[in-house]
């Protein structure tokens, strides 16, 4: 009996899941081409690749599909199951990605500056989100995404915070719209700046841009205009600094989140509870945070004796943590953001209006002018 309702189960979930395996591969394949079509049209220098997500075009492409031919309640079991499962396994994964060594670089001056721009992201963002009357769950949103690493960001806080499809949506268009103008514009303007120091425009372009992606595009734009590669690489090391602090970042905004609610609830007479502390700190970050570490302990033996674990050749290790990262990064949350846009009905984003986009727009340029400042005074006591 039990092994029936297994099997009915898992024949239940299998179209939707194969549907939003389509619509990923040709999200994917999308980015892809607009990547090439940048390259060819000069926008983009030799060697780039595509700054627009595939997972944005994911959504974008399931939105389209939800918004036009609709769905069967068929594939809806399997799209749930995307959301859910995908998503935390795609999370867990991209702890590969991330090695705590990289902070070290940095050193002493490097990570205060960090922390200054994230939490200047997070609370303006939230301020402006109360000040405008905005949905708090879309405000959180955008507030991580825009303070840490864009999209991977948002879908880790979205199930904590138990946010809807629409404003997991809402969200991603928001961060990818800025972080595009972000990677197009501050080359330019980190050589306004910093023209005569590499590693001050490196840092620029690591703690005011969104997404790992744009970052990367817009070091390497900088580096064809200017001749200076070492900004690739502490760009580069600056995000992926900033990234780590996905860690702390969302069991506290989390925590502000709910928060505000249970005051909201006390001043209606309704006196809601604050979750429990674990509840903050999601299973699957908990998942990431092991892999953090794993990869670190990796990176370490590596360096100190040539073998990873003292076991694995460097060249097998880096194999093994980039195909699995990239795996989780492209196809697990991929396969997660096709369920999210499927599930996403355009009518419910009337009732949001222009509003977050302001929110956005504001944070993204308060964290690029905290950060010009922060660098401007600091920059010279942060060597790499």
């Amino acid at each position: 009996m039990i092994d029936s309702l297994k099997n009915k189960t898992v024949i239940r979930i299998i179209p939707g899941l194969i549907f939003c395996l389509i619509v990923m591969l040709v999200g994917i394949y999308g980015a892809h081409l607009i990547g090439e079509l940048l390259l060819v049209t000069g926008v983009l220098p030799e060697g780039s690749s595509s700054p627009i997500s595939g997972i944005f075009v994911t959504i974008l492409l399931g939105v389209a599909i939800r918004n036009t031919i609709g769905l069967k309640g068929l594939f809806m079991k399997g799209i749930g199951f995307s959301v859910k499962y995908a998503l935390r396994a795609g999370i867990i994964l991209l702890g590969l990605r991330l090695s705590l060594t990289e902070a070290l670089k940095l050193g002493a001056w490097g990570l205060p500056l960090i922390v200054a721009c994230i939490s200047v992201g997070l609370f303006v963002t939230l301020y402006f989100t109360k000040k405008m009357n905005q949905s708090p769950r879309l405000g959180t949103l955008i507030a991580t995404g825009t303070g840490i690493c864009g999209i991977t960001a948002i879908m880790a806080t979205a199930p904590v915070i138990k946010a809807k499809e629409d404003e997991i949506s809402y969200a991603v268009a928001n961060i990818t719209i800025f972080g595009l103008l972000g990677m197009l514009f501050y080359p330019y303007l980190a050589n306004i700046f910093f023209a005569e120091d590499p590693i001050k425009a490196g840092l620029f372009l690591g703690t005011a841009i969104h997404d790992t992606a744009q970052v990367s595009g817009a070091a390497l734009i900088y580096n064809q205009m200017y001749h200076t590669p070492l900004v690739v690489d502490v760009a580069t090391i600056t995000k992926l600094t900033r990234n780590m602090f996905i860690i702390a970042v969302i069991p506290f905004v989390s925590y502000l989140f709910f928060r505000s609610n249970r005051k909201t609830e006390i001043a209606e007479g309704e006196a809601g509870q604050l979750p429990k502390w674990y509840k903050l700190f999601p299973v699957f970050i908990l998942g990431f945070l092991f892999l953090s570490f794993m990869r670190t302990i990796g990176d370490v033996t590596v360096s100190s004796t040539g073998l990873a674990f003292g076991l694995f050749d460097p060249t097998v290790w880096k194999d093994f943590y980039s195909f699995w990262s990239s795996f989780g990064s492209t196809y697990l949350l991929g396969l997660a953001m096709a369920g999210v846009g499927l599930s996403t009905n355009l009518k419910i984003f009337k009732g949001m209006g222009i509003k977050p986009f302001y929110i956005g727009m504001i944070a993204a340029f308060s964290v690029g002018a905290v950060s010009l400042i922060l660098i401007s005074i600091f920059g010279d006591l942060i060597v790499i």
